[in-house]
């Protein structure tokens, strides 16, 4: 059994407060991500982020195929961190923690991504020319598109 790992930082020029509630609120995700990924939240996303919220969405990730995605967010700090985790979609695992901490003039996001492809074997062979690029893609999609709401980090 494979586990992959992706990990992000990000530096941006905003306060902790803003940061957070661009990403404790899953509304908000459709913003930073790219619209070909047909993201649509069904339910589960009416109020403030708490532990042991089911969001139920449907994704396009590969190919146009829509796939139903059900994640439970299983911890939340606020202002510091939370962690979602899926319940059923395309991944065998997906474990995802979101970090944010101050630093002079911004704030730094991480991002800590542990999953596992399906399909065992045929999976971990199709893993780095498809599934890897895309989430790689996902995830420097979201980073310009948060330079460009919120600006250049200049600290």
């Amino acid at each position: 059994m494979k586990i992959y790992r992706l990990h992000t930082k990000q530096n941006l020029p905003i306060t902790i407060d803003e940061a957070w509630d661009l990403l404790s609120d899953p509304k908000k995700l459709q913003k930073i991500t790219p619209e070909y990924m047909g993201f649509k939240i069904l339910s589960g996303a009416d109020r403030p982020m708490f532990p042991g919220q089911i969001i139920q969405y449907i994704v396009t990730p590969v190919l146009g195929i829509p796939a139903k995605w059900v994640t439970e967010i299983t911890h939340v700090v606020d202002k510091q961190y939370f962690v979602d985790e899926q319940r059923f979609g395309p991944y065998a695992l997906w474990h995802h923690k979101h970090f944010i901490k101050e630093i002079p003039g911004g704030v730094e996001m991480e991002d800590i991504v542990d999953y596992k492809v399906p399909m065992g074997i045929l999976g971990q062979l199709v893993h780095p020319f498809l599934v890897k690029p895309k989430l790689n893609e996902i995830f420097e999609y979201r980073r310009k598109k948060l330079i460009e709401m919120f600006g250049e980090f200049k600290g």
